[in-house]
C-alpha cells in the first residue's frame, strides 16, 4: 500500500469538471474531511468549505436549495454544521463525476482512495491518495500519457501506526469515532446527534452506537492501564468499603 499527495492547478479541473466554476467567488477554502462513497459515476463527501463573506442560515440554505444545486452541480446537499467564528459550512456533498474522472476511477479499480491533507483553493489544489500501490501508477501513467499538469509532493509507503495511537480500536471503531469527533458528537453541546450520523453512514443508530460505545470501553480501558490502575479495579472512592 502507498500514500501519494499531489498538487493540481485550480484551473486546470475546474476545466475537467471536478470543480464547479466560480466556487472560489464566494468560498477561500475547502478542505475534504472524508468520502463517504466513491462510486465510477458519482461520490458522497463530507467537506468543510470556508465561506468569504457571513453564513447563511440553514433555513436561507434550504430555501435556496435548487438554485444551489444547479449553480454547483450538485445532486445533492446537507448543512451538517454552521461554524460563524471561523466562516466555516461543514456540508454532507453528493455530486456526480465528470466523464475523465469517472474514466481515472475505472483505472484505479477501487484500490485507491481520497485521503487527508486534501484541500482546494482558488489557485491549487492539494490532493492526497491512499491504496493499492500498482493502482495509484496505473492512475499517475494515465495522467502522464494525458498530459495532465500535477506535481508529486510526497510519495511513500504508508506508516506503521503505533498500537498505542488507536488504543488497540478496530479500523472500524477507529473510522466512526474519528468521523464523530470531527462532526462534533463528543462536543459539549452536542453538534450532531447519533441519529444524524447514523444515518451520513449509511448504519442504524443502535448499530453505531454500539460500534462507539465498543471503542470507548477500549479507550477508557487502555487509559486506566496508563493511570496506573486496571480496567478491573475500581478508583479508591469507588472501593467497597471492609464492613
Amino acid at each position: 500500500m502507498q500514500s501519494v499527495t499531489l498538487e493540481f492547478r485550480t484551473d486546470d479541473l475546474a476545466l475537467l469538471g471536478v470543480i464547479p466554476p466560480g466556487l472560489f467567488e464566494k468560498y477561500e477554502e475547502v478542505e475534504l474531511l472524508e468520502t463517504l462513497r466513491l462510486e465510477q459515476g458519482w461520490r458522497l463527501q463530507l467537506l468543510r468549505v470556508r465561506s468569504r463573506g457571513p453564513l447563511r442560515t440553514a433555513v436561507e440554505l434550504e430555501r435556496e436549495s435548487r438554485r444551489i444545486r444547479a449553480m454547483y452541480g450538485l445532486e445533492s446537499f446537507e448543512l451538517v454544521e454552521r461554524r460563524p467564528r471561523t466562516h466555516d459550512y461543514i456540508l454532507l456533498v453528493r455530486q456526480r463525476n465528470p466523464e475523465r474522472l469517472r474514466h481515472w476511477l475505472s483505472l484505479a479499480g477501487g484500490e485507491i482512495s481520497p485521503t487527508a491533507p486534501f484541500r482546494l483553493s482558488a489557485e491549487k489544489v492539494v490532493a492526497s491518495f491512499h491504496g493499492d500501490e500498482r493502482a495509484l501508477r496505473r492512475v499517475l501513467k494515465r495522467l502522464d500519457r494525458e498530459e495532465f499538469p500535477y506535481r508529486v509532493l510526497r510519495a511513500s509507503g504508508r506508516p506503521q501506526v503505533p498500537e498505542e495511537s488507536t488504543a488497540g480500536l478496530t479500523p472500524l471503531q477507529a473510522k466512526l469515532v474519528a468521523r464523530a469527533w470531527v462532526l462534533g458528537y463528543y462536543a459539549v453541546p452536542r453538534r450532531i446527534t447519533l441519529t444524524r450520523l447514523a444515518r451520513q453512514s449509511g448504519r442504524s443508530a443502535p448499530a453505531y452506537g454500539k460500534v462507539l460505545r465498543r471503542a470507548e470501553g477500549r479507550l477508557v480501558a487502555r487509559w486506566l492501564t496508563m493511570e496506573g490502575g486496571t480496567p478491573e479495579t475500581p478508583p479508591p472512592e469507588l472501593a467497597p468499603r471492609e464492613p
